[in-house]
C-alpha cells in the first residue's frame, strides 16, 4: 500500500518488511510531506495509536539503532504484554465456572476474573460479586469500554442494531461470521449458539482488546490488530483464522467490522484485503472467484475514502447506533441522527431494511432507503447521505444538503456563512496563501528572531540586575562610612 491521505504534513506509506515493533506489533511506515507535497524523511510509528501519549514509538527509516537500544525495546515490549497468555486465561475460565456463585468475583480495577486464591492480592480494589453465567456470556457489558477514538473506540452496538445485523446475516444465508472489532455481535452469536439447538451460525472474534481472551477459547477469539494485520498469537492464531475463513471453500462466510472512526482508512483497507485473500487460499479449481462478503460499519462522510480502496462497495441507508455514544443514537432527527452506515460489496437489492423503522424500497434504485431520502429525477438516484431530503443544484449538477446554497465565488454549494476559498486568509506567520503556519518557509527565520529577542532580553535583564546590585553595594558601603564618621565626632 503506497500513498495515502495526508494528516498534518504526514502521509502513510504502509506496511514494510522487517519493520520494527512496538507493543502493538509491527510499526507502519510514514513520510513527512513538504509544502509542494514533495516527500521528505520517512519514519516508523505505531500502527494503532496516532497519539504519541498512547504509544510513543518512533524511529527514522534510515536510523541505525544500537544493540543496547534494541534489547531495551524488546524488554519494553515484553513488559507491556498481558500478564496471562490466552491458554492460561482459558484454563482460568474453566476453573472459574466451576466455582459456586458466591465465590465468583470480577476485579473492576484490573478488569480480571478472580479465583479465590487471588482475592487477597486484590483486597483493596473494587470488584463485582456473584458473577452469573449470563454475565459471562456478555463480557462487553462486564468490561469497561475502551473509548480512545483513534485506537480502541469500543462504542458498542445497541441491541437494536446488533439484532438487525444478525437477522440480516441469517436471512442472507451466511453460516460463519468473522467479527473484526465487533465483540457485541460475536457474543450474541455465541450466546444463541449455546442456548438454541437449531442455531447454525458460528463466529470468530478478532480484536485488539486482549481482555476478551478471559471468556473465549483460541477457536473463538484471536488477539488481532486491524491496522497492521498482526496476530499477536503468531502462526497458531493466523491458522485459526485461515481455517475459519476457508471452511466449505470459503462459502457462507461474511466479515463484519466496526473500526475506530479515528483510524487510518488506508491501513484498515490494507488489512481487510489481506483477510479477504486468506479466504481464497484453499479454493478448489473451478470454484467461483467471488470475494468475501463484507459489512464495513463506518460514518457516511468516509464514503469517498472507502470507495477509493473498494470501488465495488455501496453504502446502505441503515443508521447504526451505539449504547455508549452520546450522539450515535437511534430515533433522533435531522442532523442529530447517527452518521454511521453499512458499506458492503453485496448487491444493495439484497439488503432489506426494516420498514417499521422508517425505511422504504425505491423501485427505481432497487434498494432500501430512509424515508427522507427522496429520489431525484435529474440525478436518477436517491442522493441523501444523512437521512434528510437533499435538494438538486442545477449549477453544481448534483444534489446537496438542504442547508447549503450555491456560492458564485466558490462556484459550488456550501453553508451560507462559509468562508470563500477565493478569500484565503493565508498563513498566520507571513500572511501568504497556499501553505499553513507549520510549513511556512519564514517560520525558521521567525523562530531565530524570537530566540534572539529573548536572548537580548535576558542579557539586558542580567545587566540591569548587575547595575542594581553594584548600586546597592555602594550605598551600603557609603552608609557604613557615614555611621563611623558620626561616631568619631561623638
Amino acid at each position: 500500500m503506497a500513498g495515502g491521505a495526508e494528516r498534518g504534513g504526514v502521509a502513510l506509506v504502509g506496511a514494510a518488511p522487517g519493520a520494527p515493533r512496538c507493543p502493538h506489533g509491527p510499526a507502519l511506515l510514514f513520510v513527512k510531506t513538504g509544502q509542494e507535497k514533495t516527500e521528505g524523511r520517512r519514519f516508523y510509528a505505531c500502527s494503532a495509536c496516532r497519539d504519541r501519549k498512547d504509544c510513543n514509538f518512533f524511529q527514522w527509516e534510515d536510523e541505525k539503532v544500537s544493540d543496547t537500544r534494541l534489547a531495551a525495546r524488546e524488554e519494553y515490549n515484553r513488559n507491556h504484554q498481558p500478564s496471562f497468555t490466552h491458554g492460561q486465561n482459558v484454563e482460568r475460565y474453566k476453573d472459574f465456572v466451576l466455582l459456586p456463585l458466591s465465590k465468583r468475583r470480577f476485579c473492576q480495577e484490573c478488569q480480571q476474573l478472580l479465583l479465590p486464591a487471588e482475592w487477597e492480592k486484590h483486597s483493596d480494589h473494587q470488584f463485582l460479586c456473584d458473577i452469573s453465567t449470563a454475565q459471562l456470556r456478555s463480557p462487553s457489558r462486564l468490561l469497561y469500554p475502551l473509548e480512545n477514538k483513534k485506537t480502541n473506540a469500543q462504542y458498542l452496538f445497541a441491541d437494536r442494531s446488533c439484532q438487525f445485523l444478525l437477522d440480516l446475516i441469517i436471512d442472507l444465508g451466511f453460516r460463519r461470521v468473522l467479527c473484526v472489532g465487533t465483540p457485541r455481535l460475536h457474543e450474541m452469536i455465541q450466546s444463541k449458539d449455546s442456548q438454541e439447538e437449531v442455531f447454525r451460525v458460528r463466529s470468530l472474534l478478532l480484536d485488539i482488546d486482549f481482555r476478551y481472551s478471559q471468556f473465549y477459547t483460541e477457536d473463538e477469539f484471536c488477539h488481532y490488530n486491524m491496522f497492521n494485520h498482526h496476530f499477536f498469537g503468531g502462526e497458531a492464531a493466523y491458522e485459526t483464522c485461515r481455517k475459519f475463513l476457508c471452511q466449505d471453500s470459503g462459502e457462507g462466510v461474511i466479515m463484519v467490522t466496526d473500526p475506530p472512526f479515528g483510524g487510518l482508512v488506508e491501513a484498515l483497507a490494507s488489512s481487510f484485503k489481506k483477510l479477504m485473500a486468506m479466504c481464497k487460499e484453499t479454493e478448489k479449481e473451478g470454484h467461483n472467484n467471488q470475494e468475501m462478503s463484507i459489512f464495513w460499519i463506518f460514518p457516511y462522510f468516509f464514503e469517498s475514502r472507502i470507495l477509493e480502496f473498494f470501488p465495488s462497495f455501496n453504502m446502505m441507508d441503515y443508521q447504526v447506533d451505539y449504547d455508549n455514544h452520546a450522539l450515535y443514537k437511534h430515533g433522533k432527527t435531522g442532523r442529530r441522527q447517527s452518521p454511521v452506515r453499512i458499506f458492503t460489496n453485496l448487491a444493495p437489492s439484497k439488503i432489506v431494511l426494516p420498514v417499521e423503522e422508517g425505511y422504504r424500497f425505491c423501485a427505481i434504485c432497487q434498494r432500501y432507503v430512509s424515508s427522507g431520502n427522496q429520489h431525484c429525477e435529474i440525478c436518477n438516484s436517491c442522493t441523501s447521505k444523512d437521512g434528510r431530503r437533499w435538494k438538486h443544484c442545477v449549477l453544481c449538477k448534483k444534489c446537496v444538503k438542504p442547508s447549503w446554497f450555491h456560492c458564485n465565488n466558490c462556484n459550488c454549494c456550501a453553508l451560507q456563512n462559509h468562508t470563500c476559498e477565493k478569500t484565503d486568509p493565508g498563513c498566520f506567520v507571513c500572511g501568504k496563501a497556499g501553505h499553513k503556519r507549520s510549513t511556512c518557509p519564514s517560520l525558521s527565520h521567525t523562530r531565530i528572531c524570537q530566540a534572539g529577542k529573548k536572548q537580548r532580553q535576558k542579557t539586558l535583564k542580567r545587566l540591569t540586575m548587575g547595575i542594581c546590585r553594584r548600586s546597592a553595594m555602594k550605598h551600603a558601603v557609603f552608609s557604613r562610612k557615614k555611621v563611623k564618621h558620626k561616631k568619631k565626632k561623638m
